[in-house]
């Protein structure tokens, strides 16, 4: 993940999306093109969604995902593995987009499956954002219901991929790092992310 990356807020309109992301991916390995992927998502609305205008939206969001992770074999088993170890892999597209994802899951999570820690809370991630803000000019420009909005959507990421019970629980589960995907994260070099999944062999 590239420091320079500003922080956007596209999280707020584009949250975790697995059964989306899978769908896509799924059209993605069959081999269409991108313009024919949307416009195939798009006329079936395959996203089952009220609006035609937000589903073509969906369906870019989702392949600029998949190509965050710039791995063919992770988009495949998106499509096609079960939806534990797919989920994860969809966790990690979703930290290899969004910096502000990829930070949290690093800088907090990481950080107390290394320290043992499993205590979470609604403390956690105000301090993460509230952090940010000072240290960024746009991330201090956002209005409190995008921080909320964000926050949500981090609390809900973390319960889809069982780290959470729930978005009200106090405490961390301890996660396990599917092979598929920490083999693909040693080949492409992303050690420092594997605390992110509680991974410290």
């Amino acid at each position: 993940m590239d420091n320079t990356c500003p922080y956007i807020a596209s999280l707020t309109r584009e949250p975790f999306l697995f059964y989306e992301m899978r769908t896509t991916a799924k059209l993605l390995s069959s081999g269409l093109s991108e313009e024919d992927i949307v416009a195939q998502i798009t006329s079936g609305n395959l996203f089952q969604y009220p609006t035609e205008k937000s589903v073509a939206r969906m369906a870019k969001a989702c392949l600029k995902r998949l190509a965050a992770m710039d791995d063919m074999d992770l988009v495949r088993a998106i499509a096609q593995q079960p939806t534990d170890v797919a989920k994860q892999i969809c966790l990690y597209a979703m930290m290899k987009q969004s910096r502000l994802m990829w930070e949290f899951m690093l800088t907090v999570i990481g950080e107390k499956y290394r320290l043992k820690d499993s205590s979470f809370g609604r403390i956690d991630l105000n301090t993460y954002f509230m952090r940010l803000q000072e240290q960024d000019d746009a991330v201090a420009a956002w209005s409190e219901g995008t921080i909320t909005k964000l926050k949500q959507v981090f609390a809900k990421v973390l319960v889809e991929n069982e780290y959470l019970d729930d978005v009200h629980a106090d405490h961390l589960n301890p996660v396990y790092l599917h092979p598929i995907l920490e083999n693909a994260i040693r080949s492409h070099g992303d050690l420092m992310v594997l605390p992110a999944f509680n991974c410290f062999s």
